[in-house]
Parts: C-alpha cells; sequence; structure tokens
C-alpha cells in the first residue's frame, strides 16, 4: 500500500459511502452502512460495517455538522442499515497492509473522533 498518498479530510453528507445523516426536528439519524467496495486505499473489504480513515473522516464531519449547523438537535440516533450487524471494529486487513506511522494516526483520528 502506497502510504505516502494525501487524505482529503474534506467531505460532505452529499458525498459520504458509509454514512446517513437524516434530521428531524431536534432528532439527527446517523446510519451506518460502509461500503464494503469503497476502502480509503485498495488492498481490504469493509465486511461486517468495519472501519477505516474514511469511515472515520464522514463520522467527523457528520458530528461537527450536527454540532455547529442544528442547534435544534437534542438527540442523535447512531444505528445500523445491516440487519443484525452494527459495527465489527476497526478492519484488520486495512491495519494489516498500513504502515506503523499509517497504524498511529489512524488511532488517533480515530479516539479524537469517537
Amino acid at each position: 500500500m502506497n502510504n505516502d498518498t494525501r487524505v482529503d479530510y474534506q467531505t460532505n453528507p452529499g458525498r459520504y459511502k458509509h454514512w446517513a445523516l437524516k434530521f428531524e426536528g431536534p432528532v439527527a439519524t446517523l446510519t451506518a452502512d460502509f461500503d464494503e467496495n469503497a476502502g480509503l486505499r485498495p488492498g481490504y473489504k469493509l465486511k461486517l460495517n468495519s472501519y477505516d480513515l474514511g469511515v472515520d473522516i464522514e463520522l467527523n464531519d457528520a458530528i461537527n455538522r450536527i454540532r455547529f449547523e442544528h442547534p435544534e438537535v437534542r438527540t442523535v440516533v447512531v444505528t445500523s442499515a445491516k440487519e443484525k450487524v452494527f459495527c465489527s471494529g476497526a478492519n484488520i486487513f486495512m491495519l494489516g497492509v498500513s504502515s506503523h506511522s499509517w497504524k498511529v494516526n489512524f488511532c488517533k483520528f480515530t479516539n479524537e473522533t469517537l
């Protein structure tokens, strides 16, 4: 895997591949439906809603939009579109093909987002 490729942290709900964001008055709903073929980098699939940095970038964007663009929101519902699966955790195959520095930065960004 080419670990030198720059990552674009800018996104918006119209570009999301893994999350759906919906607002209904004071309730925001974030629905996880990770596209297993849309990992941030090649070499792995996001099976069972496992996540990578691309999933986290979208989640971070959604949370910031809820916080700063929708002051009416009082409740955030986080759910899954996949039956009987919410999230299986970080994608092990992505971690396996990543450099040490990529893993460290992934973990830092994920921890800050969650």
